[in-house]
């Protein structure tokens, strides 16, 4: 099993994450990684035409996510 927590602050780490942790493993083995997040994401330009051309779509039209993936597993066979 793998399980990524994503925290803005290293302040936003409790001990409710760490019990959380406890009872998914209980008494496995595990390994804790520790990693600053120092990615900046920067659209570039085609990115930002993208969505400028998706903001411009009439909403009527949009798919919910729970949608989006119901047509996949239909499509494949899931």
């Amino acid at each position: 099993m793998y399980t990524t927590f994503h925290l803005a602050s290293a302040e936003d780490l409790t001990t409710d994450i760490l019990d959380a942790i406890k009872v998914a493993y209980k008494s496995k083995a595990i390994t804790i990684i520790v990693e600053e997040n120092t990615i900046a994401v920067e659209l570039t330009a085609d990115m930002k035409a993208v969505l400028d051309t998706r903001l411009e779509e009439d909403e009527s039209t949009y798919l919910s996510a729970e949608e989006s993936v119901n047509k996949l597993m239909k499509k494949y066979g899931l």
